[in-house]
C-alpha cells in the first residue's frame, strides 16, 4: 500500500474514532467528512443549543499528493499529532498546519511545510 492510502486510512480511522467518543446529543450533532479523493477530513458539531447555533469544527486534516499529513485544527485534548504516530504516520510526514511557518521551525522534529 502506498503512503497517501495509507496516510489515509489511518487518517479516516482516527475520525472515526474521536466521532464515537463524541456521540451526536438532543442539541448537536457529531458530523464526519471524510472525502478519500480530495483528501480531506473534518470532525464537527453542528446544532442548536440554548438559543444559540451551534457550528464547531473541531478536527480538521489533510492528506497531500505528497503524503504530508496536514493537521489544520485540533480542537481537542488528545493531541492528534501523537495519535497519528502511534497510529503508522512518520513526525517527518506531519505538519502541525495550525501553528505559523516560523513557528514550525522550533518543532524540528515535525514537517516545516
Amino acid at each position: 500500500m502506498d503512503s497517501i492510502t495509507q496516510h489515509k486510512r489511518i487518517v479516516r480511522e482516527l475520525i472515526n474514532e474521536i466521532a464515537d467518543m463524541t456521540p451526536s446529543d438532543q442539541w448537536s450533532e457529531t458530523q464526519k467528512v471524510t472525502d478519500d479523493e480530495h483528501g480531506h477530513y473534518l470532525l464537527l458539531s453542528v446544532g442548536w443549543g440554548d438559543q444559540h447555533r451551534e457550528y464547531l469544527p473541531f478536527v480538521h486534516i489533510d492528506v497531500r499528493e505528497d503524503s504530508r499529513v496536514l493537521i489544520q485544527h485540533d480542537g481537542t485534548d488528545l493531541k492528534i499529532a501523537n495519535l497519528l504516530i502511534e497510529k503508522g504516520i512518520a513526525k517527518n510526514s506531519i505538519v502541525l498546519a495550525f501553528h505559523d511557518p516560523e513557528s514550525r521551525k522550533l518543532i524540528p522534529e515535525f514537517a516545516i511545510a
